[in-house]
């Protein structure tokens, strides 16, 4: 039996929660010159967003995590709350370092991945031993791989799943508006395979989604930051490892995949023919704006893209597809 009631309050909650509290923040960032360091290497057209209030992705994830109590106490959502805060405060080190410095670019990304290394392994320790078997799920397969794979999954998944996101917020909502799609998809899939909890967890997030979206659509009051951004991928990269439907994410989060997949060819290419391009401009995003869509044009369209994803993704867990 579905808690919709559950569902309900945990998705108004964390939709109330961060539509009151966004204006406080806004006025505390606003106070302290908490603005966005623009790239200069990036569009053009978005230095005209340089000042911009950011980090308002503690005000998401605080939100969605304090809404994330509706939900059934259970280890495994610990687990998705620890992942979450994890994420978030590595990205919060992040935002801080680059509001201190006032520079675009915050920690080395080898720091970064190192404490998602560490993260990654302590995921795998909980799954290895809460898992009847080692190993992942594949649909017609069933288990398969042992140990190591499960390892490898969970470490790519983990470090593969916050990088994309990161990555993929570049545009007014792109990435509060794929994300949310995804944890929907995930509510739907954490409840059918009995993770009620998860489910809960995963649409109080959505809510929280939801409500940071009302300032953070084109013309953005506010960006999410790497607080943001990591905290929501290490939400969904928990979701998929905790509900065992690992491949599932590569549909579901099929966005993040292609945003992810445009900066290592762009890289690869790049240094391979010694300076040649094969899109205008990476993560891919950049290259639809540079082609002449406005950026309320490809978010929208990205979405849509991760709707459909999300149909597809959901069917097939379902067996419909």
């Amino acid at each position: 039996m579905w808690p919709f009631n559950l569902l309900g309050l945990a998705a108004l909650s964390g939709l109330g929660l961060a539509l009151v509290s966004m204006p406080i923040f806004l006025k505390w960032a606003k106070g302290h010159g908490w603005g966005q360091e623009v790239r200069e290497e990036g569009p053009k057209a978005h230095l005209s967003k340089a000042g911009t209030p950011t980090m308002g992705g503690v005000v998401l994830i605080l939100a969605g995590l304090l809404v994330s109590f509706w939900a059934p106490n259970c280890v495994e959502v610990w687990v998705f709350r620890f992942v979450t805060l994890f994420c978030a405060s590595l990205g919060a080190v992040d935002d801080l370092s680059k509001l201190m410095k006032h520079r675009s670019l915050g920690l080395k990304a080898r720091h970064k991945m190192a404490a998602l290394g560490i993260l990654s392994l302590l995921l795998f320790v909980y799954l290895f031993f809460s898992r009847e078997s080692a190993g992942i799920v594949l649909p017609h397969w069933g288990l398969v791989g042992g140990v190591w794979l499960m390892f490898v999954i969970t470490l790519l998944l983990t470090c593969g799943t916050v990088n994309s996101v990161n990555l993929t917020d570049g545009l007014d909502g792109l990435a509060g508006g794929t994300c949310l799609v995804a944890l929907l998809a995930y509510g739907v899939v954490a409840g059918v395979g009995g993770h009620i909890g998860l489910s809960v967890a995963a649409v109080a997030m959505a809510g929280a989604c939801v409500g940071f979206l009302w300032y953070n659509v084109y013309p953005a009051r506010v960006f999410m930051g790497d607080t943001g951004s990591l905290g929501l991928g290490g939400a969904l990269a928990s979701l998929a490892l905790l509900t065992e439907s690992e491949y599932l994410l590569i549909i579901i989060g099929g966005i993040f995949v292609m945003e992810a997949l445009s900066v290592i060819i762009q890289v690869s290419y790049f240094k391979l023919t010694g300076g040649k391009r094969v899109f205008r401009m990476s993560p891919i995003h950049h290259h639809f704006e540079l082609g002449g869509l406005h950026e309320v044009q490809v978010t929208s369209r990205f979405i849509i893209i991760s709707i459909i994803l999300a149909l597809v993704g959901v069917m097939f867990h379902l067996g419909i597809l």
